[in-house]
């Protein structure tokens, strides 16, 4: 495995690679690589001849209150975790060289960054949205692979790719569980041990709506503030919103139509620490 700071490096190589009819997948992180990042890896493996992962905490999608300086950096312990995984290239710049001092572009996500996460993490989606587009111009990749459990920041990457006919594949991947349900995350292990216990409820709260569905509710709000209450009952947890959305135009719905297919999203604050979950689900 290679790594690589230097983004004109990357380009380079990225150049070659494809003039050599290499297939690229990219898998990009902010590190703290988990178990979630590494079966995105591996999806990526299974397609592409050549891996590039991408290691970059991005200033741009933090608000003025969010953990960008106690985000956690193991960099070592990444690098070799990485290595295992048989990724071919880590591309880790640093900040200075992905947001030089004239840098002055950024992308515009629009209402789909607006709302749910975006309203709470105000500018948060156009960060995102420019340093994925920063990177894709960078490493040149065919297929991309997301995380799933960022439900909508998968969302408004496939828009960006499809507003800005960004010649790339998008991919999104299953969530990864713990043995309570608790989505793997790399702020995690932010949770003391007591939330950590308790965290669980989420994927309660999932199962919970899965089973009202399949009973045949038909009322997405009425389900939706259940979930809310039973989150709430947890010790310390706060859900800033429980929403149905449509899987197609990522809206809010109230009510369900057969055959239509939602998402459930959950965003939930605790000691300090945001978790946040969703899963697909069918009328």
């Amino acid at each position: 495995m290679e790594i690589i700071t230097d983004p004109r490096q990357m380009q380079a190589i990225a150049e070659k690679l494809r003039l050599n009819r290499q297939l690229i997948g990219v898998v990009m992180t902010m590190g703290a690589l988990h178990e979630g990042h590494l079966s995105l890896v591996k999806l990526a493996q299974q397609s592409a001849g050549t891996v590039i992962l991408t290691i970059f905490v991005n200033p741009k999608q933090f608000g003025l209150n969010e953990d960008l300086h106690r985000y956690p950096r193991p960099f070592e312990l990444d690098v070799a975790l990485a290595k295992a995984a048989g990724v071919d290239y880590l591309f880790a710049p640093e900040a200075g060289s992905i947001y030089p001092d004239n840098f002055q572009t950024t992308i515009e996500c629009g209402a789909l960054g607006e709302r749910l996460e975006g309203n709470s993490r105000p500018g948060h989606f156009n960060g995102v949205a420019t340093i994925v587009t920063k990177l894709f111009n960078i490493i040149k990749p065919h297929l991309a692979i997301f995380g799933q459990k960022d439900a909508q920041q998968l969302a408004v990457i496939r828009a960006l790719v499809r507003d800005l006919n960004i010649d790339v594949t998008v991919v999104g991947a299953p969530i990864v569980r713990e043995d309570d349900g608790l989505a793997v995350s790399s702020r995690n292990i932010y949770l003391s041990g007591q939330a950590r216990h308790e965290a669980g409820v989420l994927y309660r709260g999932i199962l919970y709506a899965r089973e009202r569905l399949a009973i045949g509710e038909r009322d997405l709000q009425a389900v939706a503030s259940e979930v809310s209450r039973m989150i709430s009952r947890a010790p310390g947890f706060t859900p800033d919103y429980v929403v149905f959305v449509d899987e197609e135009s990522f809206e809010e719905a109230d009510s369900a139509l057969e055959g239509k297919e939602y998402r459930l999203l959950l965003a939930v604050n605790t000691e300090s620490v945001r978790l946040i979950d969703n899963a697909a689900m069918s009328a």
